[in-house]
């Protein structure tokens, strides 16, 4: 059974009454046309880098406040957030091939002149633009590239030829909504490089778009969804939310900065504040998908199992 149009009309969540899908993209569109950026020409590529300056706030780095962090040096720490950082870009650039392969799957059968595919479009352009720069970035740290496991790289394929559209969406969602969270206390972090603070900035303010872009399609979609979609949806979610907290650091990185991966490994999931971390920054995601019936049964289950869910 399927919502009608008055029950669309009437839904309300977090972000209020839901919008027509052509008006929320006409306005996305309008925001595109005045905040885009060339991260070619926005950002300074050329200065080096600042000594004693992080690449990623200390914070929130896997090992902080760990006993493994408290015997580490000043700079193995720095070269740790340097490894992560790379590592969390090599990360977006996977999450964001896929991202790009849903939209397109999502508008194939819609109309060509609707400011609904016109705007995905838009946004895939900036995925493009924003993995490059992720490429780029990883380069100038000259740090090796860290890319998911082979099993995740094959499940991550499954995932984009199985997935339903909202479970498109939630995806979407998920990895955008922590790495924001994090970037948002980063740009503003003057103990962090600049060029880490430029690229921060540019992806969280186009980023906002494909949030809103993204969560009023899947409240739409959830709305519409037949019961088996919904609950197929929830599963499939769950298990991308527990695959997508296990990729979200390599543990690579810890050999290449000179620690044992096996004591590192164990003390970030012994980690209270690293959980902690974790589950603030989906709490804004995970509120909304309970809002609209996302996180039920088997699948919030799924999500408590991932860390992401308290």
């Amino acid at each position: 059974m399927t919502a009608t149009t008055t029950d669309i009309e009437l839904l309300r969540d977090a972000l209020g009454q839901l919008k027509d899908r052509e008006q929320v993209a006409e306005r996305l569109l309008v925001s595109s046309a005045r905040h885009s950026f060339d991260p070619d020409r926005e950002l300074d590529w050329d200065a080096p880098f600042e000594d004693d300056k992080w690449f990623w706030p200390p914070e929130l780095v896997s090992l902080y406040d760990t006993p493994l962090w408290k015997r580490m040096s000043q700079e193995q720490r720095l070269l740790l957030s340097r490894h992560e950082s790379a590592a969390l870009a090599s990360l977006g650039i996977w999450f964001e091939v896929i991202l790009m392969q849903l939209l397109i799957r999502h508008i194939y059968d819609r109309p060509a002149t609707s400011a609904h595919v016109r705007y995905a479009l838009t946004e895939i352009a900036d995925e493009c633009r924003h993995s490059m720069m992720f490429a780029r970035l990883i380069q100038k740290s000259d740090v090796p590239p860290y890319p998911v496991t082979r099993l995740h790289h094959n499940l991550g394929r499954l995932f984009k030829t199985i997935s339903t559209t909202p479970g498109s969406f939630t995806a979407t969602l998920l990895g955008e909504e922590i790495l924001d969270w994090m970037q948002r206390l980063t740009f503003p972090d003057e103990r962090v490089q600049p060029l880490i603070r430029g690229v921060t900035r540019i992806h969280v303010v186009e980023e906002a778009r494909h949030v809103r872009y993204a969560r009023e399609e899947l409240r739409r979609q959830m709305v519409r969804a037949p019961r088996w979609e919904a609950e197929y949806t929830r599963v499939v979610s769950g298990e991308f939310a527990r695959i997508f907290s296990i990729a979200f650091i390599n543990p690579k990185v810890y050999s290449d900065v000179g620690l044992d991966r096996n004591e590192a490994i164990a003390q970030v999931r012994a980690s209270a504040h690293r959980r902690e971390v974790m589950q603030t920054g989906a709490k804004r995601l995970t509120d909304f998908l309970d809002d609209i019936g996302v996180l039920r049964g088997v699948g919030r289950r799924l999500w408590k199992a991932s860390g992401l869910l308290a």
